[in-house]
């Protein structure tokens, strides 16, 4: 059971409520479509799902075939009150009025393990994906609807254009893929860009480093990607700890892989 572009455009009338640009607000309209979304998430009945920016319900719907504990959370007022009308009749679904971007998600997820699914607000996707990979061990793994531009960035390996600092964030939590394509005939409004959806599953093991020196380390190359790291990097390293790291300075930051990138944290750290 999920919403048809006809059911979504009467529930709107229905609760008075508008489409919003300034939130991202695109809604899956193709029951297909969200179907197969449900099934690539690969849940069922035990397990506990997050969903950020569910709008009116339709992944909601979709997911709850599976008999997940359901939690979906979403920042405009008018939506989450229409939502929570929508799945009242279902124990294992509940609403939270809340800012994905401000939630306390330790408090949220409360100890167990979860997987987030969602058809992410596209202002919001990167900076969220970043923040819970850091922040929020507990979610295990992310199965996310997004810009086709993001998600190459989220799965970019080194070398190439798109790699980046968001690709090698990702990277140190967990593996990322792309599993599917999705058209924007879909949704409703259609957006101006292509969508796909993109699985990342946070690592068993994840390397011990200093993340903060890494990170800045990784930002203040990638603000000037286009120069060598000894003219990028010149305030921070010094000729011999490259040397020491075994990297060459005249290499620029897109080509060094997640483990030089951690030699050289080492070393800038030691």
């Amino acid at each position: 059971m999920t919403h048809s572009r006809s059911q979504i455009n009467a529930l709107l009338k229905e609760h008075n409520l508008h489409l919003r640009r300034d939130l991202g607000q695109n809604f899956m309209v193709d029951a297909n479509t969200v179907r197969r979304i449900a099934g690539l998430a690969d849940i069922g009945s035990d397990d506990n799902v997050i969903e950020i920016g569910p709008g009116l319900g339709s992944l909601t719907l979709g997911l709850n075939e599976y008999g997940p504990r359901i939690v979906a959370v979403e920042y405009d007022t008018g939506m989450a009150s229409a939502l929570q009308n929508i799945v009242a009749d279902f124990d294992n679904i509940s609403v939270v009025h809340a800012d994905a971007m401000r939630v306390n998600w330790n408090e949220l997820v409360d100890g167990q393990n979860w997987v987030l699914v969602a058809n992410l607000p596209y202002n919001i996707a990167t900076p969220l994906v970043c923040d819970l990979l850091n922040d929020v061990p507990h979610i295990s793994r992310m199965v996310i609807l997004v810009q086709d531009e993001a998600a190459d960035r989220f799965v970019a390996p080194p070398g190439s254009k798109q790699y980046g600092a968001v690709s090698i964030k990702v990277a140190h939590y967990a593996h990322a893929k792309k599993i599917a394509h999705i058209p924007r005939t879909v949704f409703l409004p259609q957006p101006n860009v292509e969508s796909a959806l993109v699985e990342i599953r946070r690592r068993d093991v994840i390397a011990d480093v200093p993340t903060d020196v890494m990170f800045s380390l990784v930002k203040t190359a990638f603000g000037q990607r286009r120069k060598m790291l000894r003219r990028s990097l010149s305030s921070v390293v010094t000729s011999e700890q490259f040397s020491q790291a075994n990297i060459d300075p005249e290499r620029r930051p897109e080509t060094l892989s997640l483990v030089e990138w951690y030699s050289l944290t080492e070393v800038v750290s030691a």
